[in-house]
């Protein structure tokens, strides 16, 4: 569907609104991210708020978690929980108590809000009798007829004013409705003075003027309960915009920690590139209508909408997002890749005689082909891959030998005669190497000149070429492990 003119004449005034309470999960982020796109194409507002109104189940350090999750990927946020001159007060829920306790009282006066005279026993003993009947339980049924002066430190609830048939539009979803058995007298304020996630967040948006509501399919079923408070408070709808789920790799089920959902952090912490992440995320759920893959978030900004916003889900692909992340490393300089490089480096590594930087950037387009993130690197590293670079192999006499050798001794002349091309051999490129010993190759024998060499240069029957490899290493180091090899033969 698309965006309405009316809808966006206004300005647009998007938010992300997560709850501390653990590690930011993927589907979060990506709402926050198409929220965040949304509001910067029609250069509006983006509110990051604070949904901390459930104490019991709130983590310690979430909101910095959040904070830093966000940061790490270029969300910024016009206003949010450390925002100076704040227009709205606070965008922490819970430094917001008095706002809906005076949308509460509201409520109250105008009859549409009643404490809640029922104690805990009494509710359930109503929930039990539901289901004996095996009908579903309904607080409404049990509305008192008269209703006491409601005072905090009681609950309130409220007074649907309306049962009946709901139907509204989603930007997203088109058309949607839900019957009157989805409505009930729901809990607006609780004993202990915070309000409900129902209550809450639509006082919100409505203080801090949102005009575009992105959230996942969880909450449609919830949204006729919003729309009876919209309705008790005569306040307009904003528009809803209903996300896709995103999928476990097989597209059966949503993802989830089962599934290896892991959190936002986790990513950064492997060596996925903050632009890889944000581009892939983009991509699940939402199509640009091109063949186009790798965006700028200028691009994204630029092509992004909800007419573009898939209903269907789509699935978390990580080998696509390796592949992404691929594309963004081989965007690096050479400096941003020394440093990426040297960050995933185990101390096994650096801690070798020879390693040194000038060493470690001549590897560096070896290990920028192979690698897609960090933890690859590492592994790479603690394998012993790239040890030849930074020190001195003693590969074993009978690998110096080709298949075609009758015995190691065979491999001699070839290697001797690899010493004298090399010393008198350029050295400014692996392919200045090459140069100097391919005709060499090609009269004895490809593999009978390069198996030993490679052998003999990095100690490994697998390993770059040997000319990359003796690039890498430098012509007196290359020379010296030569000559070791052939006395070793010998």
């Amino acid at each position: 569907m698309t965006t309405s003119n009316e809808e966006t004449k206004k300005k647009v005034v998007t938010r992300f609104a997560p709850s501390p309470t653990g590690f930011m999960h993927i589907g979060g982020v990506r709402t926050a991210l198409f929220a965040h796109l949304f509001a910067r194409k029609h250069n509006g507002t983006f509110i990051l708020r604070i949904e901390d109104t459930d104490k019991e189940r709130e983590v310690a350090g979430s909101i910095e978690h959040i904070i830093e999750s966000l940061t790490w990927l270029n969300i910024d946020w016009d206003y949010g929980p450390n925002t100076q001159n704040n227009p709205f007060g606070s965008c922490i829920q819970s430094e917001r108590l008095e706002s809906y306790h005076a949308y509460a009282q509201k409520l109250v006066d105008k009859g549409l809000a009643y404490p809640d005279p029922y104690t805990k026993e009494e509710i359930d003993s109503f929930r039990e009798q539901a289901d004996a009947e095996k009908r579903p339980f309904l607080y409404r049924a049990h509305r008192p007829e008269t209703f006491g002066t409601w005072k905090l430190g009681m609950p309130l609830r409220l007074k649907v004013p309306h049962i009946k048939r709901y139907t509204w539009t989603d930007a997203v979803r088109g058309e949607l409705s839900a019957g009157e058995e989805m409505l009930d007298d729901i809990i607006l304020i609780k004993a202990d003075g915070y309000p409900t996630y129902n209550f809450a967040h639509i006082i919100d948006d409505l203080e801090m003027g949102v005009t575009h509501i992105m959230r996942g399919d969880e909450f449609i079923s919830s949204t006729p309960k919003f729309l009876s408070i919209y309705d008790a408070l005569e306040i307009p709808y904003p528009v809803f915009a209903t996300l896709p789920p995103i999928m476990a790799p097989d597209g059966k089920k949503k993802l989830g920690k089962r599934d290896g959902a892991k959190d936002l952090l986790e990513y950064r912490n492997e060596g996925y590139l903050s632009e890889a992440m944000v581009n892939f995320l983009a991509l699940i759920g939402w199509n640009p209508g091109t063949e186009q893959e790798i965006f700028t978030k200028e691009e994204l900004i630029a092509a992004f909408d909800i007419d573009k916003i898939q209903r269907s889900g789509g699935a978390f692909n990580e080998e696509k997002l390796l592949w992404m992340n691929k594309e963004y490393l081989d965007t690096k300089s050479e400096a941003e890749m020394l440093s990426y490089v040297i960050a995933a480096l185990p101390e096994s590594t650096t801690s070798l005689p020879l390693y040194n930087e000038d060493t470690l950037r001549r590897l560096l387009p070896v290990i920028r082909e192979r690698s897609h993130v960090q933890t690859e690197i590492t592994a790479a590293c603690k394998e012993g891959e790239y040890d030849f670079a930074f020190s001195t192999p003693n590969p074993e006499k009978e690998t110096l030998a080709w298949k075609n050798d009758a015995q190691p001794s065979d491999a001699l002349p070839r290697l001797q005669k690899a010493i004298e091309l090399l010393t008198n051999a350029k050295w400014d490129s692996k392919e200045s190497i090459k140069e100097a010993l391919w005709s060499y190759a090609e009269e004895v024998g490809k593999g009978e000149l390069l198996w030993p060499l490679r052998v003999a240069l990095t100690g490994r029957e697998k390993s770059p070429d040997p000319f990359i490899s003796a690039f890498v290493i430098g012509k007196d180091e290359s020379i010296v492990r030569i000559k070791n090899a052939c006395a070793k033969i010998a």
